[in-house]
């Protein structure tokens, strides 16, 4: 069980669709997970819930088995929130974002290795990360192209390097699958499942905007970069996860009304 199990519950949480995601606005994010970085045992691993991601777990149980063993933030999932507790998340805290902030914040130094994207992509990615914040030391540890079979390998390479953090960048499901599979404490202490993060730091694609941010509009900002691959994640993927939400909170109230239905009302007069 990594470090996670024991600290969360210093965390607020909100469940959607049963998984516990962390209900934090910025600063205490930042404060959180730096405070974890520094922690001197175990392993906290962090990943980010979408709409995408969330469609994946409602279909595939063993996904959200992973995704519960670890540290979830909340990634553009604001409308299940209001849906389902009848509030926002304090943050839309996604990772093209939120990364790079929690670098700038965490003053400690601290050895950092990057795993995946292709590898001129990684080899940017790394340079822009030590110019974003030089008092950390990056490694660009191997690139994404590696199969299942090349697993161990990567992960003996890993250790070689006695990296504190890990930023691995692969699509998911695949991502966060891989590294409760095959990461361990002994690798690093805190390591965050990351996407396409090093695209954007090597200058494929444009931050955010702070207008953007400000709106909760970041997935328009996406599309509007890649509209041939993220179509369908966005217009097809996207109305999917609403009409899951909908029929979430429907069970859930019909549920509620069943269980009211079947208590008698307690010390009434018979007639």
């Amino acid at each position: 069980m990594n470090v996670v199990s024991n600290m969360a519950v210093f965390s607020s949480r909100r469940p959607i669709f049963g998984l516990q995601v962390c209900d934090l606005d910025w600063p205490e994010a930042f404060t959180f997970v730096s405070a974890l970085a520094d922690v001197p045992i175990g392993q906290t691993a962090i990943f980010f819930l979408n709409a995408d991601s969330a469609n994946v777990m409602l279909k595939d149980r063993s996904y959200q088995e992973v995704l519960s063993r670890h540290l979830v933030l909340p990634e553009g999932i604001d409308f299940a929130s209001l849906a389902m507790h009848g509030r926002t998340f304090p943050a839309n805290l996604n990772r093209t974002d939120f990364v790079p902030a929690l670098l700038t914040y965490m003053t400690t130094p601290k050895k950092i290795g990057l795993v995946g994207g292709r590898r001129n992509i990684l080899k940017r990615a790394c340079e822009n990360f030590a110019s974003h914040a030089p008092w950390h030391e990056f490694v660009a540890i191997h690139d994404g192209g590696f199969t299942d079979t090349d697993s161990a390998r990567i992960v003996e390479e890993i250790a070689r390097h006695k990296v504190d953090m890990l930023l691995i960048a692969m699509e998911s499901p695949k991502q966060e699958v891989w590294i409760d599979r095959h990461i361990r404490p002994e690798h690093a202490r805190l390591v965050l499942g990351v996407g396409s993060l090093f695209e954007f730091m090597a200058g494929e694609f444009p931050g955010t905007s702070p207008r953007a941010r400000s709106l909760r509009a970041e997935w328009l900002h996406r599309f509007g970069l890649e509209p041939k691959r993220l179509w369908r994640r966005y217009f097809v993927g996207g109305p999917s996860f609403a009409i899951r939400v909908f029929g979430h909170v429907l069970g859930e109230r019909l549920s509620t009304r069943r269980r009211v239905m079947r208590v008698r009302p307690q010390g009434l007069p018979e007639r």
